[in-house]
């Protein structure tokens, strides 16, 4: 079988990418090792960032986020018991977010590729990549047990962090760079009503918490850990007794309870490969980075980096230069470089480090009151919030690439 570009992995990036390519009329073919119901179903948070949004609606699936996403003008940080606005609109110049689940924007992408015509191939194993190097890369996975084989101009590796797509690149080629921290986050999933109009990011001394809106019935909601903790020492009753102590005001007011749902501990980490090209290999997502949730900036990583690939591969195909692809690294790490930035900002700004001694804790403190209170701080927290431009210098014919 024979493609323009091949595609690994159907989350949004891989689904974001085919989608821009079939508007060119550019071909695609999308493995996944999942099935169609996994991918659907797999339960995710998602904030949309303002250019996240914009390509969204630019490649036409963006009308069932419009009608049933929670926009936010403005989110809340929350210290000593007191909460303040940041308003993301007034201090980033009119952009705002959305909280529109990740397995949402899945399904909205799956159905149009279908509506296109065109097919994903699901439930294949055993996936390799070929000669990347070369003008015609190929693909090799098996499906209902029988080998088979893709060829391809180009491949897109959007098959996340532990994908083959990047250890395709060669070892001694590849420029990594992996952070830990010392906690996790404790995440529910609970029948309760919401806990305000916006997000509310809680600093506390027993620990971070963040509350999240999903629906009017059904409420995301993380808390601080210690990343080898055992969900199983976490009842319901103690979850929700932490929620409560770490975000009540001093004005007496209590965060909503409810049933839980669903509940699990991960560890956090940021991860960056600088190498996100390498022959005609150009990776994506987090196959090529990955940054703590605070910052809310995982997807939308994910849909900027294939929106420079599309621009790149559009380029190559309408006037036979290479100008975005071979700067695609470049291009990309500037904004990945920012993200990671102020994840790593909120995670530091909001977290209580084990071993944060009292003077670093009124540094925090201090920081806290300053970044929620001055015109600097809060411009900062906004126009990173609600997402860095791309920055395209010196790359090809963009108002024709754009249109």
């Amino acid at each position: 079988m024979k493609t323009q570009v091949g595609i690994i992995g159907a989350g949004p990036a891989g689904l974001i990418l085919a989608q821009l390519l079939h508007l060119q009329g550019i071909d695609s073919v999308i493995l996944e090792r999942k099935s169609r119901n996994n991918i659907e179903g797999t339960v995710k948070a998602g904030i949309l960032e303002q250019t996240t949004i914009d390509i969204l609606r630019e490649i036409g699936v963006g009308d069932r986020m419009d009608r049933e996403g929670h926009f936010h003008n403005g989110n809340y940080f929350q210290f000593n018991g007191q909460r303040r606005h940041i308003d993301l609109i007034k201090y980033s110049g009119g952009k705002q977010v959305v909280v529109y689940p990740q397995h949402e924007v899945i399904i909205d992408l799956v159905n149009a590729r279908y509506e296109n015509g065109k097919d994903i191939i699901f439930d294949v194993e055993d996936v390799t990549l070929h000669d990347i190097d070369s003008k015609q890369p190929k693909i090799r996975y098996r499906k209902n047990g029988l080998d088979e084989e893709l060829v391809c101009d180009f491949i897109a590796g959007c098959d996340g962090y532990h994908g083959p797509s990047r250890h395709a690149i060669p070892e001694q080629n590849r420029k990594e760079h992996v952070h830990f921290y010392q906690f996790g986050w404790l995440g529910i999933l609970s029948d309760s009503a919401p806990a305000a109009d916006e997000l509310i990011y809680a600093n506390h001394d027993q620990g971070f918490a963040l509350l999240s809106t999903r629906t009017p019935i059904l409420q995301r909601h993380y808390l601080q850990v210690d990343p080898f903790d055992g969900i199983a020492n976490w009842s319901d009753d103690r979850i929700w007794s932490e929620l409560t102590a770490r975000t009540k005001t001093n004005d007496g007011w209590q965060v909503p309870d409810g049933p839980i749902n669903s509940k699990g501990i991960f560890q956090m980490r940021s991860f960056v490969c600088e190498t996100m090209q390498y022959g005609r290999l150009f990776i994506a997502g987090d196959a090529a980075h990955t940054v703590p949730p605070t910052g809310a900036k995982g997807l939308n990583l994910a849909a900027t980096d294939v929106k420079v690939m599309a621009c790149g591969i559009m380029e190559f195909y309408e006037q036979g230069i290479t100008d975005i692809l071979d700067r695609y690294s470049e291009i990309c790490l500037r904004r990945v470089w920012g993200a990671e930035r102020f994840s790593y900002f909120m995670t530091k700004l909001l977290h209580m480090n084990p071993h944060l001694d009292s003077f670093e804790r009124g540094v925090q403190l201090a920081e806290l009151d300053y970044f929620t209170s001055s015109e600097a701080g809060l411009k900062m927290i906004a126009e990173n919030y609600v997402g860095l431009p791309i920055q395209w210098e010196k790359a090809g014919d963009l108002k024709t690439l754009l249109k």
